[in-house]
């Protein structure tokens, strides 16, 4: 018989995002929950990941990638925050980064509780996200 560990090494990446969600049982599993509902409806081909797994973080950061790393989704006590990994390279119409500002690749959107989150807005700028990262993707030489 395994321990829960075990399975939990074994578990897909979607599996541990749905653990993840569950664990944290309140607003910020069903922000983050949303939030990966638009990812998955913005780009059907996105690609889940967990990334950065460790003791004190047992289910890891979850990550959506296509052709690239598009976003992660991170959990703190008063916030979900959103971090696209090349998001200073992508305009913003809406004005939905408010976080990350001053470096020069990264930029992300911090959800607080009650806080709206524009459907429209955060879909078109997952989808400007892939095409930053398909557009960069060089074949790989023989």
């Amino acid at each position: 018989m395994k321990n829960s560990a075990s399975k939990e090494a074994e578990a897909s990446p979607s599996q541990l995002i749905d653990a993840k969600i569950a664990a944290l049982g309140d607003w910020r599993g069903e922000t983050l929950a949303r939030i990966r509902t638009l990812i998955k409806e913005a780009d059907p081909d996105v690609v889940e990941e967990v990334k950065w797994r460790k003791p004190s973080n047992i289910l890891g950061v979850p990550v959506w990638e296509h052709a690239g790393m598009i976003c992660t989704g991170e959990t703190y006590k008063d916030k979900v925050k959103l971090t696209f990994a090349k998001g200073a390279s992508l305009e913003d119409p809406s004005g939905l980064f408010n976080s990350s500002l001053e470096g020069n690749m990264r930029r992300a959107i911090d959800f607080h509780e009650d806080g709206e989150i524009d459907d429209t807005a955060l879909k078109a700028l997952i989808r400007a996200a892939v095409a930053l990262n398909t557009s960069q993707k060089r074949p790989k030489s023989a």
